[in-house]
């Protein structure tokens, strides 16, 4: 028609202006370019009949199909499962976009109302897409619905636990997000499943561009921000009793953090499937063996149906924080020498994290990466979660040491530091005392997401750097390795100041150790002189000057000489260690 005419003379007068004008100097991958950019901008879709072509050309992308009402103000998408209605009018803008699942009602759907107000068409075919996805389940239409269903009651049931944790805590979005049972919970939305932030870093709470802190509500956290998971339902090659009706009996909770009490699950309430919950984590996210048992040992379902490979979790750890800086889908090599530099005010670091570290059974900490996590049962959710966290604050501390920097390694002043695995929840991280010439080093266990226990462990006759305490305080405050050692280092610098007869008190308590006194201060190797249990194996002290091997069971079990108090420095680690020199003889002498 005449329309039609009319774009096609527009289109070609653009060509011939960008021919003229770009043709003589360009290359013609460029001008196809500008080409492809000026006929988008000049299609803008505003009639009615140009906003319903677009749409059922996004339906045939996606293998759906499409119809007009007899007025063509309403667009229909289909599926044997679902579709999605478009209320146009007559000039051809947005009215109302309503999605129906099979046997429901057609409701609205706000992120479609605002993605096709902004012509976004890309977002709005993503979200016709994880409508498809959802489906793609084994069986035929009566065994989708009820896998489907199932889907439903999980949902109603992680919403409610949701609302629980908050009225006993009074928990806001952020205390929600670290803390709750379930995390933070966003309701299923067109084809975005509900989804679970349950991990940031204290990084992730700032802005990136200024720094300057962000203001979490409810409704605008992104979900590309942290850790989360999506909750979905897929098949599986095994059979599941999942429930087909919310499980949570009432609204009283059974303890102060607002735990829902469960139905017994029947044939009534729960049906087999062929499938099984998943968690679906936003980004596949490494994970050490002992973690992957814990949650197979949570939910009573193995994490993976064939074992996965296993390479050395740092090295994972490594790739995945690349992977993230890069904001790419490739995997980036790993640096064949996992040496990073960090540039701190004042302070230039060279970390080199030694992965490869025997940590029992003369094998190295191993790992798979994880992008899924199947469950049957609600109450289940809280305890993979847990874990999830537990490895995220884990794999956060050794990955603020990843960074691209380029520095000179000869420059003056570059302090060097080994970072090397103990257990899969604890690490040394080795560095040359501030101001003696020994090597000391500080061990922290990750507990769980909320708590990291950090010790410092020193030759006694080594001069004071600072407490445990503080170094505890500072870790749970940044989540960053080479923050901590900064404000290790300047806070050494400021004892030293503050102390003009510091050369006097090393003298003194290398005098007491002489006698066999018990040294005071700062921390040292001396297991026997910290408080409490040794939670990390690292080895005490006993009867005399003989280092013995310590730790609970399957923990690291060192015996032997002096230098197996320290981090194990491999081979690999003296060309990134060249600076760092060995406890001084003075420190061995104490204990041979």
């Amino acid at each position: 028609g005449r329309g039609k005419e009319e774009k096609e003379s527009r289109s070609a007068v653009l060509l011939e202006k960008l021919h003229a004008k770009y043709i003589a100097s360009r290359p013609w991958q460029e001008t196809f370019k500008l080409v492809r950019q000026a006929m988008v901008s000049q299609a803008t879709v505003s009639s009615l009949s140009a906003m319903t072509d677009r749409l059922e050309s996004i339906a045939r992308q996606n293998m759906l199909g499409s119809h007009l009402s007899p007025s063509g103000t309403e667009c229909y998408i289909t599926s044997d499962m679902f579709y999605v209605e478009v209320q146009l009018d007559n000039g051809g803008q947005l009215v109302d976009v309503k999605v129906a699942h099979q046997g429901e009602n057609p409701t609205s759907c706000l992120e479609l109302i605002q993605h096709l107000r902004e012509k976004n068409f890309d977002e709005f075919s993503k979200h016709l897409k994880g409508l498809v996805e959802l489906y793609k389940l084994p069986g035929d239409n009566k065994l989708k619905t009820k896998m489907y269903i199932a889907l439903q009651s999980l949902e109603l049931d992680l919403t409610k636990m949701m609302h629980m944790y908050r009225l006993a805590t009074s928990a806001n979005t952020l205390e929600t997000l670290l803390h709750g049972s379930v995390g933070l919970l966003s309701a299923r939305s067109g084809g975005h499943l509900v989804s679970l932030h349950c991990y940031l870093s204290p990084y992730d709470l700032l802005e990136e561009r200024t720094c300057a802190p962000l203001n979490l509500t409810d409704n605008n956290v992104p979900r590309s921000l942290g850790v989360s998971v999506s909750v979905t339902i897929e098949g599986t090659s095994a059979v599941y009793k999942l429930p087909i009706a919310p499980l949570i009996t009432g609204s009283h909770p059974v303890d102060n953090k607002g735990t829902p009490s469960f139905s017994t699950v029947t044939n009534s309430n729960c049906v087999d499937l062929p499938a099984c919950f998943f968690l679906k984590l936003n980004r596949p996210m490494p994970f050490s063996v002992a973690f992957i048992q814990r949650m197979g040992n949570a939910t009573s379902i193995p994490v993976f149906e064939s074992p996965p490979t296993l390479s050395p979790l740092y090295q994972l750890i490594v790739q995945s924080e690349l992977r993230l800086q890069e904001d790419g889908s490739v995997t980036p090599p790993c640096p064949h020498n996992m040496t990073f530099y960090s540039v701190l005010p004042g302070q230039l670091h060279c970390y080199f994290l030694n992965g490869d570290a025997p940590v029992q059974d003369g094998q190295s900490l191993q790992g798979a990466i994880v992008s899924k996590i199947p469950f049957r049962h609600p109450a289940q959710v809280p305890l993979l979660l847990d874990i999830v966290r537990h490895q995220a604050a884990y794999n956060s501390l050794i990955s603020s040491c990843v960074k691209r920097t380029s520095v000179d390694e000869d420059g003056a002043g570059l302090l060097q530091f080994e970072v090397c695995p103990l257990t899969d929840s604890s690490f040394s991280v080795s560095f040359q005392h501030p101001v003696n010439e020994s090597l000391v080093c500080v061990v922290m266990d990750v507990i769980d997401s909320r708590q990291v226990s950090c010790k410092l462990y020193k030759g006694p006759s080594d001069a004071l750097i600072c407490t445990d305490d503080f170094i505890t305080k500072v870790v749970h405050r940044c989540m960053s390795i080479p923050v901590t050692m900064r404000a290790i280092r300047r806070k050494a610098e400021t004892i030293q100041a503050d102390t003009p007869a510091l050369s006097l008190i090393a003298q003194t308590v290398e005098i007491m150790v002489k006698n066999n006194l018990p040294p005071s201060g700062s921390p040292t190797y001396n297991m026997a002189s910290c408080d409490g249990p040794n939670p990390m194996g690292l080895p005490g002290l006993t009867g005399g000057n003989t280092p013995t091997g310590g730790g609970p069971p399957g923990g690291p079990n060192f015996a032997g000489p002096i230098t197996s108090l320290l981090p194990r420095c491999h081979s690999s680690t003296n060309t990134t260690l060249s600076r760092m020199k060995t406890i001084s003889t003075v420190s061995f002498s104490l204990w041979m």
